[in-house]
């Protein structure tokens, strides 16, 4: 039996105008064929987390499942909707605005979360200078470090707000948004290369505990894809998201095209 989920309505918000990628930039979006500067995926992915929030509390914090797939953008100011539906313990979700399917994604709740040891993933440096991106920057194989960020106090109360997530149990219980951890999966890119405009297409991330605000939180990410398609190069990470050095909050799998093909192809 499929039953449906109320649509979770966000006015997005491009948090990124400020952002050394320009893509989030309305002129530099408009040359790559876009209406204007697109909405980080990282921060569609957090609209899309709050149906499973909703519905399973901490329990998803602690060992929730989801992944997103990115097929059109979503622009500033624009209603963006969240549907979803379950059925056998799988919650589909969709993000429509602008009456485009714009992502897709599911969520579930495992019975436990699955082992995982901090010790299988090497702790690694970000570059110490970095350099423009090349197809060299992200060799397969590769182990990438990211420097160290907390939210904490007013920067956690901000980022919820900047992804207009309302659900109580964030300030109630202090926890720290499951959104942050993809904002660390894209440090890990930003921190290992100077890169041009760039497009986040993708990422499944299994949650293994929740972490507190204020928490230190890094990604230890090994290059599991480097590869051109239709003209784009793409790179694949697979990674853990380790909250104070110690404690695994995230194993994650992150899709993005470091190099849309106008670049490549320059």
């Amino acid at each position: 039996m499929t039953s449906r989920i109320e649509t979770y309505r966000v006015s997005a918000y491009n948090t990124a105008l400020q952002s050394e990628n320009k893509i989030h930039d309305d002129t530099v979006a408009r040359r790559f064929g876009f209406s204007g500067g697109l909405v980080p995926g990282v921060d569609v992915m957090a609209y899309m987390m709050h149906l499973p929030v909703a519905k399973w509390g901490r329990a998803f914090l602690e060992r929730g499942l989801i992944e997103a797939r990115f097929v059109k953008p979503v622009y500033d100011g624009e209603t963006a909707n969240v549907t979803g539906e379950e059925k056998d313990g799988i919650l589909t979700i969709a993000v429509e605005s602008r009456g485009q399917l714009c992502a897709t994604g599911s969520a579930s709740l495992p019975a436990t979360a699955p082992p995982v040891s901090i010790s299988d993933f090497s702790e690694t440096a970000p570059v110490a200078e970095r350099r423009p991106v090349d197809a060299n920057s992200y060799q397969l194989g590769k182990w990438l470090g990211s420097v160290p960020r907390a939210w904490a106090g007013n920067a956690a109360s901000e980022y919820l707000a900047d992804v207009r997530e309302t659900d109580p149990i964030f300030a109630k219980e202090g926890f720290s948004h499951p959104g942050l951890f993809q904002r660390v999966m894209n440090k890990v890119l930003v921190d290992n290369a100077i890169l041009g405009p760039w497009i986040h297409v993708g990422s499944k991330m299994q949650l293994l505990a929740p972490a507190r605000s204020g928490d230190e939180l890094i990604a230890r990410a090994k290059v599991v894809g480097n590869y051109e398609k239709k003209g784009h190069r793409f790179v694949e990470l697979d990674a853990l998201v380790a909250a104070n050095g110690r404690t695994a909050v995230a194993h994650c799998q992150h899709i993005a095209i470091y190099q849309p093909r106008e670049q490549a192809a320059a």
